[in-house]
């Protein structure tokens, strides 16, 4: 009955084959690599939906858009009803050319990190922010290109007709800037998320009585953990998202950080930096989750500590 109650177990298992594929003679750090991609693979295409609602709502004139949970629920029908169901999945294309590298970048770097300033023991709390803050911030830079790209698709606004043809566009009429526009916002944002989530789940982690635990069971215990951590990181960080979300889609009008944030707040006032939190909280708390509990199992059939 548990294997069918548990999703995070029935995910780790569906994965085993492809983790009996990876090269016996594979670098460690490649093969993290390989292990965040594929668990940032599985939870992206689970959590598209809510990464669309959520940019929707961060959008919304304040006449339009509902509040809480009603607002979320509103649009979502709305979306379905005049985009069809796969309307939801508007933006996945860029959200894998993201999160299959990104993730990747992601683990790879932390692992990298780990194995050099640990030496074979557990982050300290802070330790485990500075991991993955760095962490995130190299990836974040990496693929903030493809970022905006994915928030704009999302957005409904714009006709890019590919993930290549949408960062020729934006190149040519926006320059550089354009595709690295919202960088300071996206490293406001997934710098702090990371290494609150990863504070957060390192900690709870080390509190359960992991070696007492039946290791059928650990996927689970993972998972848990890893929603705790992800409630909290998203809270956290909710404000820099949507000062990012804006910045990315209208660029001409949002210049500068500072003058973002003056802008949401003069228009939406102080709850405006909070829009679109629950379809945020929901996705980045589930996905963060979902992709630490298939990477751990991942790593742990390669032999390596994650």
């Amino acid at each position: 009955m548990l294997r069918k109650a548990s999703l995070p177990l029935l995910w780790a298992q569906d994965v085993d084959e492809q983790v009996e594929t990876v090269a016996p003679g594979m670098h460690p750090v490649l093969k993290a690599f390989v292990c965040g991609s594929i668990s940032g693979t599985c939870s992206t295409l689970l959590f598209q939906p809510l990464d669309l609602l959520k940019t929707r709502l961060q959008t919304l004139q304040p006449a339009v858009n509902g509040s809480g949970r009603a607002g979320m629920v509103t649009l979502l029908f709305r979306v379905v009803r005049t985009e069809s169901i796969l309307g939801l999945w508007k933006g996945v294309s860029p959200s894998f050319a993201r999160c299959i590298p990104g993730v990747g970048i992601y683990f790879s770097t932390l692992y990298m990190m780990k194995q050099k300033f640990l030496v074979d023991r557990s982050p300290t709390a802070l330790e485990s922010v500075f991991l993955g803050a760095a962490a995130r911030a190299v990836s974040g830079v990496c693929m903030l290109p493809v970022t905006v790209v994915k928030t704009r698709y999302e957005s409904g606004r714009f006709g890019y007709g590919s993930v290549y043809g949408a960062l020729k566009s934006i190149y040519q009429t926006e320059g550089a800037r354009g595709m690295f526009s919202g960088l300071t916002a996206t490293l406001l944002r997934d710098a702090p998320f990371s290494g609150i989530y990863l504070m957060f789940y390192t900690q709870t982690k080390n509190l359960t009585s992991q070696g007492q635990l039946d290791p059928v069971l650990m996927p689970l215990l993972n998972f848990g953990c890893g929603i705790f951590a992800g409630i909290l990181a998203s809270l956290a960080t909710q404000p820099a998202d949507v000062i990012k979300t804006h910045m990315q889609l209208s660029p001409q009008k949002y210049h500068r950080t500072s003058q973002t944030v003056a802008f949401i707040y003069k228009d939406f006032g102080l709850v405006g930096f909070f829009r679109g939190g629950v379809p945020r909280v929901l996705r980045r708390t589930l996905m963060a989750a979902m992709a630490w509990t298939v990477y751990e199992q991942m790593m742990e059939k390669m032999g390596l500590k994650s």
